[in-house]
């Protein structure tokens, strides 16, 4: 027998493809598979999400950025729909505040209305939320009743109905004449006529009422009880607990309420028989921006109009957000 020693397996040899990896830097094959398999999973995910949105981006492009673009082209022409747009600059733009006292007219108008339809609105709906946030009976059927209004809203048949509420032989000359109140049509008055409309818009005042209402739910009761044992009365409780709380409520209603105010047409259209009247004291933004692009046929001049409101929002809102940061109290900062 030969003394030489047997040749025995190493079982714990390295094998020559652990090498390999060590040697690439410590890339493993069987990762690097795996990546590229989860890489075209998430690429197949995203042309099919892309896929699915192709009809939306499609209407988006054809109805929306589409006729944008192409108004903003319109606001620096002369067009009357019937003939073929004819370029002339910044003529609208300079005109409606150099030539046009209509134009001056429905801005004051509208700036009226927005200063004292908005604040009106919120101060209602934070009263009737807070008196809605007591604990009383059929406490339900009177939030239901309350929120009624704004299923209606400012529609056209509410506007009509204000319009018959308002006149000269409106439901409410007959109750002030029990009285022996004599006035004549609150539509037809120049100094009325816009007060009705700012009455037609505090009547749908429900859905601001009711974002009030669930945020007065979120709010702890230890808080207001805490201030309570420290003295503080109602009114103490109100302005230094509840008021900050409700501040990012009163700023999502403000900047929406005030956009909608804007954009305000059907009320003033309905109620003035879309003149705007009397005396041009319901003549606003849109409603006259309606008649300049439809009735009179100058749509590049009602174009640009478009273009300057919108113009006017978005400094707005900018400064709006911008203001927020002295006022607006969330409930996560210090």
């Amino acid at each position: 027998m030969s003394d030489a020693p047997v040749a025995r397996p190493l079982t714990n040899a390295v094998r020559p493809e652990v090498l390999a990896d060590k040697s690439d830097g410590g890339a493993r094959p069987a990762h690097g598979a795996r990546g590229t398999r989860n890489m075209k999973s998430k690429t197949r995910e995203a042309i099919a999400a892309y896929v699915f949105l192709i009809p939306w981006l499609l209407g988006l492009a054809g109805f929306t950025l589409g006729p944008m673009i192409y108004s903003l082209y319109l606001s620096f022409t002369s067009y009357d729909l019937l003939s073929d747009p004819r370029w002339v600059g910044f003529r609208n733009y300079v005109q409606m505040f150099t030539a046009d006292p209509r134009y001056l007219k429905s801005v004051s108008v509208t700036l009226i209305y927005v200063v004292v339809s908005v604040p009106l609105l919120l101060i209602v709906s934070m009263l009737l939320a807070l008196l809605l946030n007591k604990s009383m009976k059929f406490l339900t059927g009177y939030r239901a009743l309350f929120y009624v209004p704004s299923l209606l809203g400012a529609s056209v048949a509410i506007a009509a109905l204000w319009r018959l509420v308002f006149g000269a032989d409106g439901i409410l000359n007959k109750a002030l004449a029990v009285f022996g109140i004599q006035h004549g049509s609150w539509v037809g008055n120049p100094d009325d006529a816009l007060t009705t409309i700012i009455t037609l818009t505090l009547w749908a005042f429900g859905s601001t009422m009711i974002i009030f209402l669930a945020g007065l739910k979120q709010i702890p009761k230890e808080l207001s009880e805490a201030a309570a044992m420290d003295g503080a009365g109602t009114l103490r409780r109100f302005f230094s607990v509840t008021l900050p709380l409700m501040t990012p409520l009163i700023f999502f209603n403000a900047l929406m309420g005030t956009i909608h105010a804007f954009q305000s047409f059907t009320g003033a259209y309905v109620v003035s028989g879309g003149t705007g009247g009397p005396a041009d004291s319901t003549l606003f933004y849109t409603l006259y921006l309606y008649q300049r692009g439809f009735a009179q046929l100058d749509m590049g001049y009602a174009s640009a109009m478009a273009w300057l409101l919108l113009a006017v929002l978005a400094a707005f809102s900018a400064f709006f957000f911008w203001t927020a940061r002295f006022w607006v109290h969330y409930g996560d900062e210090s």
